[in-house]
């Protein structure tokens, strides 16, 4: 326990120390974001707090699990996802090259063992996914680092529901006995937290796609490596659960754009943050829900 403590406050060191470097650095390197009609910010916005939080991470990660190779695949994947998010916040990607270098991260998580290999059915028995093991995988694990991606739209909005996903998964693959995979969850949680000083409205920094699909595929690698283990009908519900926010409106977008005859991925201001805003809340109130 001790050890997994220790982690955390490495992470959340980290993240709090390096964010103001992050944030010169992001102006040095053109990682700036510039307002937009859908846009909240007023003012040309660094977008490289992402750097500090993988930073984080990523210490605690050697502190914990470098001597475990079947963890390997989290922070090489993690680190591909966290490259093309990079790539993305100073040169604006192509979204079929962002969703390609997703899918790469993705498989590399599959290649060190990373794998829904069944669905519990609440009814009885198992779905035993088989061929289907693979893309179902996949599809989980892009789906919830586009959907991170998605809603980080108002200050503190994905560090916080990352956070809080992370600690939910910590505590839950605890009561499992995956303690590693708790003590890498609850790191995950506390990079966020050390972030998350500097991003609260009004931010000084954003954590950028480099930051939000890196949670997203961490959360999503280790919401399989903690919480689906178990052949249990609780299994399946789990992790939906926990990052129900970000699938709910991720999918709530996919159904509009594709009503309102859009490309899926051209970005609206359709978002369950945006519909706060617009009912009068304020970017605190609207977070804090």
């Amino acid at each position: 326990m001790g050890a997994f403590l220790m982690a955390a406050g490495m992470a959340a060191g980290m993240g709090f120390i390096l964010t103001p470097l992050c944030r010169l650095l992001a102006f040095r390197i053109g990682a700036v974001d510039s307002p937009e009609a859908r846009k909240i910010h007023q003012s040309p916005m660094p977008r490289l707090g992402g750097l500090a939080i993988y930073l984080g991470f990523s210490l605690a990660f050697w502190f914990l699990a470098k001597g475990s190779p079947s963890l390997w695949g989290l922070w090489l994947g993690g680190t591909l996802i966290f490259l093309v998010g990079l790539v993305d916040d100073i040169k604006n990607l192509h979204p079929l090259a962002k969703l390609m270098g997703q899918v790469l991260a993705a498989l590399v998580a599959v290649a060190w063992g990373v794998k829904v290999e069944f669905l519990t059915n609440p009814f009885d028995g198992l779905f035993i996914l088989g061929n289907l093991a693979i893309p179902v995988t996949l599809f989980w694990i892009v789906g919830i680092t586009n959907a991170l991606n998605v809603i980080d739209g108002l200050d503190g909005l994905a560090a916080g529901t990352a956070a809080i996903a992370g600690v939910t998964i910590g505590i839950i693959a605890a009561l499992r006995g995956e303690v590693l995979v708790a003590g890498l969850a609850l790191s995950l949680a506390a990079s966020c937290l050390g972030f998350l000083p500097y991003n609260f409205h009004p931010a000084r920094i954003f954590m950028g796609d480099c930051g939000s699909m890196f949670l997203g595929y961490n959360l999503a690698v280790l919401a399989i490596l903690g919480l689906t283990k178990g052949a249990t009908v609780v299994s399946l519900f789990i992790p939906i659960v926990v990052l129900g926010l970000p699938i709910m409106d991720t999918l709530m977008a996919i159904f509009r754009r594709f009503l309102n005859k859009r490309p899926i991925f051209s970005p609206d201001r359709g978002h369950i943050h945006h519909k706060l805003l617009d009912q009068g809340l304020d970017q605190r109130q609207a977070v804090g829900i």
